[in-house]
């Protein structure tokens, strides 16, 4: 396979993947290698499987925010990697870093970097922008 042809593939499982995190899926394993990592930034922490990631991220952001909209604003594929940026908008219905659910619309930032290796994601490097989300939420953790 030449490197259009990988980058093509990798942004074909990586895009079915957002796609059903999107539809709230709950299957998700056909997108995962079984070595999978996430890495998240500060807040987040690093899950070492599907499960973590699911039992320890998703399943609880699905809690704290609902009638969620998926928005990716720009999608790279270069060979085994991918990378985008984008926010998700979401009503914070569950509590979320200790807030009690306000019933706000609040937009939820954040930057992905998958590998690709063989059709299936093996690691993921996450950022979300948590300082903005707190704001929205009336919490000002600069003090500015």
């Amino acid at each position: 396979m030449n490197h259009e042809e990988k980058s093509k593939e990798t942004y074909s499982v990586v895009k079915a993947m957002e796609d059903a995190l999107a539809a709230s899926s709950n299957d998700m394993d056909r997108y995962f290698h079984e070595e999978f990592r996430w890495m998240g930034n500060q807040g987040c922490g690093t899950k070492n499987n599907l499960e973590e990631f699911r039992n320890n991220w998703q399943l609880p952001l699905r809690a704290a925010f609902t009638d969620r909209i998926y928005k990716t604003d720009k999608f790279l594929a270069d060979g085994g990697w991918a990378a985008c940026f984008g926010h998700i908008d979401a009503i914070h219905s569950g509590e979320f870093m200790g807030i009690v659910p306000t019933n706000k619309r609040v937009k939820i930032h954040y930057t992905d970097f998958w590998e690709v290796k063989e059709g299936l994601i093996t690691d993921n490097w996450v950022t979300v922008d948590f300082p903005s989300i707190l704001a929205q939420l009336g919490v000002d953790v600069f003090n500015g």
